[in-house]
């Protein structure tokens, strides 16, 4: 990727992520933005963001976006990549609509969108993708001229997000006591879904039994086990596990939960566990309550020594693979010949979403792909 240095056409990034409460006021409107439409009670609001309570009713997610905001304005900047970057959320301030109209009255025509979400999936990818026609749509309203926005392709098998986690793994062991290291299993989470959308994730084409969701982290768990064989000499087992579960309890959501993995290996004999949270980019809450406080708790009461890995955050390794991902896109747009920095066998995802890709159960207009209606 050295010899790209040219972002034209875009003129701007976006940092597109999913937002949470940044004080105890804040709770009950952040889910009330994240449920709109199901009709919930705010009693039962409440008793939802209770683990926000916990933690003072701030969620880190917010500090973590500046964070990496920091850092892709760093690297860019160190690399001579005069490009601004911006951030807006989906459901907390700065929301994404506000973000876009100051993107377009500072003049931004062409803009590369970041999601902080690396797999694909409705509610990691498609929805994102409605959120920014939502956002089109209000500003067209407005009669504010319209940006072409282009969302980055998914980077779960990209080295500036592999290998940070890996290093994760590494450390997470390291804290193990020595007695029970070698025979540490590997448990990688990730966000469960209800089966039906993990069945429809990804192109078409890849739809079927967990569909690209299910098969792009079993790519990354075997990714970062292989690398960690090879430094550590050791063949840790590992199995991809999930967790922070929610909605009705008659729908199918793949499984199993972590809590209950911690349950079935202690069972089993094995004398410690790293949990890996892979499906996250950042330690925000749902890793901080369902895996630093929930997990943890599970596995203290069963006596299992477990030890969980940072994820990626504001790595600069990240932030380097941001921009190759933006340079890489921006030649492709150029018709300049470029080869897609990827790991593993699935190779680079696609830059445009395809028709059918990660569909809705009730379809709305999306930006970003093949339908898209801007």
């Amino acid at each position: 990727m050295s010899d790209l240095r040219d972002p034209a056409p875009y003129d701007a990034l976006l940092l597109l992520s999913f937002g949470g409460p940044e004080g105890p006021d804040d709770v009950v409107p952040f889910l009330a933005n994240v449920t709109r439409g199901r009709g919930i009670p705010e009693e039962r609001l409440k008793e939802v963001g209770k683990h926000y309570f916990l933690f003072g009713g701030v969620s880190p997610i917010n500090a973590q976006n500046r964070a990496l905001l920091g850092a892709l304005r760093k690297d860019f900047a160190d690399h001579g990549l005069e490009l601004p970057v911006y951030w807006g959320n989906r459901n907390w301030a700065p929301y994404l609509t506000d973000t876009l109209r100051d993107m377009v009255r500072d003049g931004h025509r062409r803009i590369a969108v970041l999601a902080t979400s690396a797999y694909a999936s409705y509610s990691g990818c498609r929805q994102y993708r409605e959120n920014l026609a939502e956002s089109l749509s209000v500003l067209e309203a407005e009669g504010l001229p319209l940006p072409r926005v282009d969302k980055l392709r998914h980077y779960f098998n990209h080295p500036g997000f592999v290998r940070p986690m890996t290093d994760g793994v590494l450390a997470s062991l390291a804290r193990l006591p020595e007695a029970v290291r070698a025979g540490a299993h590997i448990a990688f989470t990730t966000h469960s879904i209800p089966t039906s959308a993990a069945d429809t994730s990804g192109p078409v084409g890849t739809h079927g039994d967990g569909g690209s969701y299910v098969a792009e982290h079993l790519e990354v768990a075997r990714l970062i086990s292989e690398a960690v064989r090879e430094e550590t000499g050791v063949d840790h087992p590992w199995r991809l596990v999930y967790q922070s579960r929610s909605g009705a309890p008659h729908i199918p959501w793949l499984e199993p939960d972590i809590c209950d993995h911690l349950e079935a290996l202690h069972g089993d004999g094995v004398p410690a566990v790293v949990m890996a949270p892979i499906g996250f980019v950042s330690d925000h809450m749902e890793v901080l309550y369902d895996l630093d406080t929930e997990a943890t708790a599970k596995a203290a009461e069963l006596g299992l020594p477990v030890s969980r890995s940072a994820t990626v955050g504001a790595d600069p390794r990240f932030a380097a693979a941001v921009r190759e991902l933006l340079l890489e896109r921006a030649a492709a747009e150029q018709d300049r010949p470029v080869t897609p920095c990827a790991l593993g066998t699935l190779g680079p995802s696609h830059d445009l979403c395809p028709v059918g890709c990660c569909p809705a159960r009730a379809p709305k207009p999306a930006a970003a792909g093949a339908d898209s209606p801007f």
